[in-house]
């Protein structure tokens, strides 16, 4: 596995500073991503909507997979009472004063994203080379 590390900042927005950063890359993992934001844009469970605030949050979790440049990412973050909140990323997070994002590529996978039927999204499938 090879790594990619990188620091966004002030005003960068999280998925697509990922997804620029990834672009190249064909199978990848969020290994870490640690910051903060001050604009939060994530969807809920069941795609039933979408939380939006523009407060300041701590990232407590990133989590996610590349395939082909493209980022499937879940967050979640804590505000200044420590309650959390969490979803599916969407562009529109951006960062307050830092955060720091690693990267695993994994050399030995290839990744495919293919529609399920079942699910209805585009759904990503690993194979082993």
């Amino acid at each position: 596995m090879k790594e990619l590390a990188f620091r966004l900042q002030r005003g960068d927005d999280l998925k697509k500073s990922i997804e620029e950063a990834c672009k190249d890359v064909n199978t990848g993992i969020i290994l870490s991503g640690v910051g903060s934001i001050y604009e939060a844009n994530f969807r809920l469970a069941q795609a039933k909507g979408y939380f939006v605030s523009q407060k300041d949050y701590e990232i407590v979790s990133l989590m996610g997979t590349i395939s082909h440049g493209k980022a499937h990412l879940h967050i979640s973050i804590s505000d200044s009472e420590g309650t959390v909140f969490g979803g599916h990323l969407e562009e529109g997070c951006l960062i307050n004063t830092t955060c720091e994002v690693v990267i695993g590529i994994l050399e030995e996978y290839e990744s495919v994203r293919n529609y399920d039927k079942n699910t209805d999204f585009g759904e990503i499938e690993f194979t082993k080379k």
